[in-house]
Order: C-alpha cells, then sequence, then structure tokens
C-alpha cells in the first residue's frame, strides 16, 4: 500500500515541481506521514529528481526547447553552489535557514509584481554575470535548505526573460546537478530504503515527462500565476514548520 502510494506522490509531485517546482509540498510530507525517517525522505526525493530532472531536459533537448551547448554551463555553477550551500548549513540552525527561506521566497514573490519580465522572449540563452551569480545562488540556497529551488530559478529565467519551456528545461538541468552530489551522499551514508525510493523514482518519471508536455502546452500568461500560488504555499509550510 505504502509503494503504491508514494509512486502516485511521485507523479503528482515531480508533475507539479516541473511546471513550477514546489514538488516538495507534496513529497516529503507525505513520506514523512507513511513513517520513513527524514533523512531517507530527502534521500529518496534526492535520488528521484536526479533521474526524473535529467530525463525532462532529455526530452526538452529532443524536442529542440533547450540546445545543450547553451545550457551545459549549469552543471558546474549549480554543483559548487550546492556544495557551498552544504558546507555553510552546518554552521547554522535550521530556524535560523527557514527565517533565510521565507524572506527569500517573499522577496522573489514581491518583485515578480513590479517586474516587466516575462518568459515571451525566444533568443538563446547567453551566459551573463547575473545569470551566472542567481544560478549559483541558488545552488547554494539549494545545498543550504532546498525548498523552493525550482521555484526560485523559474523566478530568475523569467527576469533573464528566458522563454517559458527552455527555462523549465535549465531547472531541470540545474536540479539534476544539484541534486546528484547529494544523492550519493544519501546512498554512501545508507539512508535509502530503496523500495520506497524506487516507487517514488517510477512516479517521478512518468511526472517528468507528464510536466514537460503540459508546460509545452501552457500559456506563459498562466505561468506567473501559478509561481506565485506555489510560492505562497511554500510560504506557509515554511512559517508552519518554522512555529512548530
Amino acid at each position: 500500500m505504502d509503494l503504491l502510494l508514494i509512486f502516485f506522490t511521485g507523479i503528482a509531485a515531480t508533475t507539479l515541481g516541473t511546471l513550477a517546482g514546489g514538488g516538495g509540498l507534496i513529497s516529503l510530507p507525505m513520506m514523512l506521514l507513511i513513517g520513513m525517517p527524514v533523512h531517507s525522505a530527502i534521500g529518496a526525493n534526492k535520488v528521484s529528481n536526479t533521474f526524473s530532472s535529467f530525463s525532462a531536459f532529455v526530452y526538452l533537448v529532443r524536442r529542440k526547447q533547450v540546445n545543450v551547448k547553451e545550457s551545459i554551463w549549469l552543471l558546474p555553477v549549480s554543483l559548487v553552489g550546492g556544495g557551498t550551500g552544504a558546507a555553510i548549513a552546518s554552521f547554522l540552525s535550521s530556524q535560523t535557514m527557514t527565517i533565510a527561506a521565507i524572506f527569500l521566497l517573499i522577496f522573489a514573490m514581491v518583485t515578480s509584481f513590479f517586474s516587466k519580465a516575462s518568459f515571451e522572449k525566444t533568443e538563446p540563452f547567453k551566459i551573463k554575470p547575473a545569470s551566472a551569480a542567481g544560478v549559483y545562488g541558488i545552488g547554494v540556497y539549494d545545498g543550504l535548505f532546498g525548498p523552493g529551488q525550482g521555484t526560485l530559478m523559474l523566478y530568475l529565467f523569467s527576469w533573464l526573460e528566458i522563454s517559458y519551456l527552455k527555462a523549465v528545461g535549465l531547472v531541470r538541468l540545474a536540479t539534476f546537478s544539484s541534486c546528484i552530489g547529494a544523492a550519493a551522499v544519501y546512498i554512501t551514508a545508507g539512508h535509502i530504503m530503496w523500495g520506497l525510493t524506487l516507487a517514488l523514482m517510477a512516479g517521478s518519471w512518468i511526472g517528468a515527462q507528464t510536466g514537460v508536455r503540459l508546460a509545452q502546452r501552457m500559456k506563459t500568461a498562466y505561468v506567473k500565476p501559478m509561481l506565485r500560488i506555489i510560492t505562497l504555499l511554500l510560504i506557509i509550510q515554511l512559517l508552519i514548520e518554522y512555529l512548530k
């Protein structure tokens, strides 16, 4: 029963995560609810995200929505950012990280109301100091804490005026990069409950494929409102965790 529940959780969480980030709103609470230890739940998410994110990126590459040459730089930048965040995390309390995450998400949501940037552009994605710094900073956040990483990435690419489908592909590649190192750590530490993790991985693959296909049909006018809703839900979840 738990395997089936986690399988469908993977579908729902990764479909949402691919479209607007915030998949952890669904997957982590559900895994904790069935009794998975927190490290095993986080590890399962990292392992499944590594696999599903890469599959979504490959899908968009094959349909020429993303160019490998213009996006490959994301791998080292995001990986180094994630490693930096993981190193910093050992010096900070969980409450401090939660407060920082809440303020960062509030800032991203508020600025989105004032920014005229959109996902309408279709020019090639050129590496700029702002884009590299933004990806690195969100990589640090992902390694430091994590919830909302995909949502923040989409805000960044909106500000950089990247088309929505290309932004989805770039976020998936960055997520793959930041998760692969973390997944290796959790596997090595023996935290992975393989039966449940494989069930989540199978559901996540279906969710990733569903998400990228829905993204192809989504009107760009709907993307920012959806991002704001996901951001608000993330903030509420983090506030609940902080006040416990």
